[in-house]
């Protein structure tokens, strides 16, 4: 049987998975991705893929070959991440070459973790559609593209770092990558909690959420909606903007299908989407796509990075 690898480095978690060449996922090894070093991630990702080959029996050097799904900005020459904006100080991660060395391979394909979504998305669809996006709304914000049946990765593997399109021209909050007025700067998980203490301050909106308290965070939010005013005001604000960034995404790019996924998403499915489909009919000049949340949960991008891994780096099944 041959073995596949698919790891998936995210700001917050790092997992990894081996499968069959039917994308079953056989084992899987997972832990919080460190935020001390560089090299420290590199040895994290390879500690999970020796830790998942050896639940199954494998020998990391009989896997055939890997995908990668990494937080960005990428360095596909150096196969690297190089100063991921929600990993502040982090610098250069290798991942390519010392995962190489580990498997005895050079079949090692590194993508940006939302183009490994909509390639997970596209090889586990019925239809494989040929014009569709993953979004991810989590720790940060991107997008995968697929149009015309051809998955956008661009020159350097960074296509779709639609979180950092300005919504703001006015650029009240400042993005983790330094820049103002991102669409992640509002929406993400990690500067949710930042923008509600700009609201609370910067308009007076009262509340009894623990703004001031170092550990506050979006799930703070989210679960005092409906019973706070601040956090109600919070929710409607980042609903605008996802709207205008969903509306930027269908303009741009046509998708029929929109998956979106990312723990902010996915623990609060009504409160993300639900505005963004009320509205888009509204908003979008060209088609109005279908969003929805991804069946494949969590899983969508390591399985996306096991897709890649069996097929080469594309993600097209040859039957």
């Amino acid at each position: 049987m041959a073995y596949y690898v698919g790891v998936d480095l995210g700001a917050t978690n790092l997992r990894a998975v081996v499968g069959n060449d039917r994308a079953d996922i056989l084992a899987r090894a997972e832990t919080a991705t460190p935020r001390t070093a560089g090299i420290a991630i590199t040895e994290a990702v390879l500690r999970v893929v020796r830790e998942a080959c050896a639940t199954v029996g494998v020998d990391p050097a009989d896997a055939t070959a890997a995908g990668v799904a990494s937080i960005g900005p990428l360095d596909l020459a150096e196969g690297a991440i190089d100063g991921p904006a929600n990993l502040p100080d982090i610098g250069r991660v290798p991942l390519v070459g010392p995962l190489s060395e580990l498997l005895d391979t050079e079949q090692v394909h590194l993508h940006n973790d939302t183009i490994a979504g909509v390639i997970g998305e596209r090889f586990h669809s019925d239809r494989n559609p040929d014009d569709m996006a993953y979004v991810t709304i989590s720790s940060g914000l991107g997008a995968g593209v697929c149009v015309d049946g051809h998955v956008l990765s661009g020159w350097d593997g960074n296509a779709g770092e639609v979180g950092h399109m300005v919504v703001d021209p006015d650029g009240a909050m400042t993005c983790g990558c330094g820049r103002d007025g991102h669409w992640e700067a509002y929406c993400s998980g990690n500067n949710i909690p930042e923008y509600a203490k700009y609201l609370a301050d910067a308009e007076g909106v009262p509340t009894d959420m623990p703004v001031g308290a170092p550990d506050f965070s979006a799930v703070d939010v989210f679960e005092a909606h409906g019973a706070d005013p601040l956090a109600d005001h919070v929710v409607d604000r980042v609903a605008d903007w996802n709207v205008i960034g969903f509306t930027n995404l269908a303009n741009a790019y046509a998708p029929l299908v929109v998956r979106v996924g990312g723990a902010v998403a996915l623990n609060n499915p009504g409160l993300i989407l639900d505005p963004v489909r009320e509205r888009l009919e509204e908003t979008t000049f060209v088609n109005v796509p279908d969003v929805r949340i991804t069946d494949m949960g969590d899983d969508v991008v390591v399985k996306g990075a096991l897709a890649s891994a069996i097929t080469g780096g594309t993600g097209e099944r040859t039957a």
